[in-house]
């Protein structure tokens, strides 16, 4: 593992707790107060490098009113996205998009979803898939800078922890056939009702990690890439949705 990498893991974690622990004053004293995360933020500093995963970052959430730590979150991924674009997707647009770019089954599938989290499981691989670029979850950060993150030849980045994949961030060419694999899982899990084991099975990072099986792929592990919860807790990111989070939903509840 790369040292210096780790100290600047630990030094965010650091400053991320500072945040947190100062929102909770600032949002005592002004209850109703979100800023505002934008739907397009253009790179800052272009790039005529070339690499085959477009320099696209895909954000998605129930809203872009955020809480104070999580839209510091976000501008602390802009800061080490410098030569990425970024685009925020509302939950309102992802159908539009899906309804606009794939198939009728997909589609139906989609709506079938009544949580958010399991909506954008299947969203961020089915916009990685036709558009490539990197999906990240709004609590998630960088730990280092995207640019020397992925190198112009990868074809993926995918993040995994000390258990497995995870799909909180993916990096992805357009067309991945893992992307797509993962699609079909989701998809038929949701045709044949594979509920009783939660979001996590039915369209989460099983979905992922069985459609990865045993390919190689270009990976990272979380601790020297991307991380969560450093910023943020379930507090702040359901400020205005308290008990909505995936993790409180019956699992009967989870299709129409």
């Amino acid at each position: 593992m790369t040292v210096h990498i780790v100290v600047a893991n630990r030094l965010i974690k650091i400053f991320g707790a500072i945040i947190k622990t100062l929102s909770y004053p600032f949002h005592a004293l002004l209850p109703n107060y979100r800023f505002t995360i934008p739907a397009n933020s253009p790179a800052k500093c272009k790039s005529k490098k070339q690499q085959k995963i477009p320099k696209v970052i895909w954000q998605t959430n129930f809203t872009n009113k955020a809480a104070f730590p999580v839209y510091i979150n976000y501008l602390f991924n802009r800061l080490m996205s410098l030569s990425y674009d970024y685009r925020y997707v509302s939950t309102e647009a992802r159908l539009e998009y899906l309804e606009a770019n794939t198939s009728p089954e997909i589609v139906t599938a989609y709506k079938q979803l009544t949580n958010g989290a399991a909506q954008a499981d299947l969203w961020r691989m089915f916009v990685l898939w036709k558009e490539g670029g990197v999906y990240m979850d709004i609590d998630a950060h960088l730990v280092w800078p995207l640019a020397w993150l992925i190198k112009p030849e990868d074809d993926e980045l995918f993040l995994v922890n000390k258990q497995h994949y995870t799909n909180y961030l993916i990096a992805a060419a357009p067309k991945h056939p893992i992307l797509k694999e993962t699609i079909d899982i989701i998809v038929d899990n949701i045709q044949n009702r594979r509920v009783d084991q939660g979001v996590y099975y039915l369209t989460g990072p099983v979905t992922f990690n069985t459609a990865i099986g045993d390919k190689k792929v270009n990976n990272r592990f979380y601790r020297v890439t991307c991380i969560q919860g450093s910023f943020t807790n379930e507090h702040f990111q359901y400020i205005d949705r308290p008990r909505s989070k995936w993790t409180h939903v019956n699992n009967d509840d989870l299709l129409k």
